[in-house]
Parts: C-alpha cells; sequence; structure tokens
C-alpha cells in the first residue's frame, strides 16, 4: 500500500495502516475514519492550546490524501487542492495525454459549493456573501471543508472571550464548516501516466491540462518544481511585475500577488520489464516534491 499526503495539517500514514488492518482491506471507509481522527486530534490541541493562544482556533487547513492499494487508487481531499491525473487516449489512430481531474473543490466561489453550502443551513441568510472581491463563508473564508477552523464550526471557540480579542463574534446556527472529505476510487488502468497533486496556488495560474501538458513534454527530474516556476511567471505577469520584483515584497503581503503553492507529481509506472523480457504488471511510482520556499531555484527551474 502507497499513501501520500498533502495537507498542512498531518494525517498520520500509521492512522491508515491501522484501519485498513482492522477492516482487512483499503477502503473509503477507512479513509473517513483516518480524515475524523485527524480532526478529532487536531481538536484537541487546539482546546488544550486556546486559553494561551486563542488564534489557534481560527487555524485549519485544506487537505488533499492519495492512497494506492493493490491496483486501487483512492483520493480524498478537503478545500480547494486538487490532483489531477495525465493519462494516453486514442483518437482516430492518434494517440494524446489528456487531463483528469479527480478531486472535487470545496470553494464557495464555485456556483454548485455556494448551492451545497446554502442547501445545509437553511434560514441562514449570511452562511455565504459576497465581499472583499469574491464569495466566503461569513463573509471570511471560501473553503467550504476543512481539518480544523474550529470557529467556525463549535459555538464555543467561537464564542471565546480570548478570541473574540482577536475579532468580532460570528452568529452560528450549526457548523459553517465540515471536515467530510469527498472521496473516489478507481482502478488504476495502463492508460494512467501520472498524477499531479497541488496547492490551490499552483491551479490559481495554470489549467489542469496546462500543468498536464508540462509534465508530459518535460524530463521527470524536477518536474514540481517547472511547475511552481511556471505558475509564479504566470502570477508576475498578471501584475505587469518581473519576478525579481516580487522577490523583494514581504511574504504576507506577496499572498496577494499568489498563494502558497506546493506540488507533487507522481508518476504511475504500471509496466516493469523483468530480465527475461516478461512484464510484472505493478505500480512503482518515482515522486518529485516541491513548495515554494527558494525563489532562486524555482524561477530558474522552468528554464532547466
Amino acid at each position: 500500500m502507497k499513501l501520500l499526503y498533502f495537507c498542512r495539517l498531518f494525517i498520520s500514514g500509521s492512522s491508515f495502516v491501522e484501519y485498513a488492518t482492522q477492516e482487512g482491506r483499503m477502503s473509503t471507509n477507512v479513509i473517513k475514519k483516518a480524515f475524523s481522527a485527524t480532526e478529532e486530534g487536531f481538536l484537541g490541541v487546539v482546546k488544550n492550546s486556546i486559553q494561551i493562544r486563542p488564534q489557534i482556533a481560527q487555524v485549519g487547513s485544506c487537505c488533499l490524501v492519495g492512497v494506492i492499494s493493490n491496483g486501487e487508487l483512492y483520493v480524498a481531499n478537503l478545500g480547494d487542492s486538487r490532483v489531477v491525473l495525465g493519462k494516453k487516449v486514442s483518437e482516430k489512430g492518434k494517440t494524446r495525454v489528456v487531463a483528469e481531474r479527480l478531486s472535487s473543490d470545496h470553494n464557495v466561489s464555485l456556483v454548485e459549493v455556494r448551492k451545497e453550502v446554502e442547501a445545509q443551513h437553511p434560514g441562514d441568510s449570511h452562511i455565504v456573501v459576497y465581499c472583499h472581491g469574491g464569495w466566503r463563508i461569513k463573509g471570511i473564508i471560501q473553503v467550504s471543508r476543512s481539518i480544523g477552523g474550529f470557529f467556525l464550526k463549535k459555538p464555543e471557540f467561537n464564542r471565546d472571550r480570548f478570541l473574540m480579542q482577536y475579532g468580532n463574534q460570528i452568529p452560528l446556527k450549526r457548523p459553517a464548516l465540515t471536515a467530510e472529505p469527498s472521496i473516489i476510487s478507481r482502478k488504476l488502468r495502463p492508460e494512467d501516466l501520472f498524477l499531479i497533486f497541488a496547492s490551490d496556488g499552483l491551479w490559481d495560474h495554470l489549467t489542469d491540462e496546462e500543468a498536464v501538458d508540462i509534465v508530459h513534454i518535460h524530463p521527470r527530474r524536477g518536474i514540481a518544481k517547472r511547475l511552481v516556476g511556471t505558475a509564479l511567471d504566470k502570477a508576475t505577469k498578471k501584475r505587469e511585475l518581473r519576478y525579481n520584483d516580487i522577490k523583494k515584497i514581504e511574504k504576507g503581503v506577496r499572498r496577494r500577488i499568489h498563494d502558497d503553492i506546493t506540488v507533487i507529481v507522481i508518476y504511475l509506472d504500471q509496466q516493469k520489464k523483468l530480465a527475461n523480457g516478461t512484464k510484472l504488471g505493478c505500480t512503482s511510482p518515482p515522486i518529485d516534491i516541491f513548495s515554494c520556499k527558494d525563489d532562486k531555484k524555482t524561477h530558474s527551474a522552468q528554464h532547466t
């Protein structure tokens, strides 16, 4: 069983193994249990820290998880990090590589997500509000699902006198956010080539198809860094800036130009040739990981 975690708060690999062992196999129920255990574990941290660090009730994270078990791929997510599959298709005798999105973005900028949230909160006309240039839950946050963010889930944190020092009380009739993941599963197929796991900072600037094309046509080594570099170039051009200009901007201010960009690319090599020429069906993917931390190296990546 291969596990891939993509979460600013940590889902323990031992949780997956423990629950899968209990059930005798990997399943969507195992993944739900692991997400629930992570949510409850972080809730314990918040309860223990709230009086000395009241802002911790506002801390939350998107989460994206991939699991490969016995040739089955499971993808689970909260928030708007995304996984995209690059796969081969044949049309009229020609083969090309196309993108297939495997995760669902939980972001109220999307009409269907707004409708989902509004349906879950009948009678609360302010559950989704348009402000600061976009749709936001309670006028604060765009994602509708997360690990943490308990000030929008539990009234005791919303009303906590320590937390209220840092902002106004937000009336909650019921939890405004949920930690219930969207989960898909599918058998890996010979035409499946690679998976791109990335935070929304990448997808703000690259379409699914653009990201898949980059991975398909470039060498594997450093491919995640190349994706990050391409997204940063696009972000600067949108603001009519040069890359060297944004390097001088403080990190907090720089988020107005681009969000966090973290990328994992996992290649799916399903047919391994043995020494005698026979083929063995397996999945043994090399992985390339990069997060936007080293400006100089990031920017040079796409040009190497």
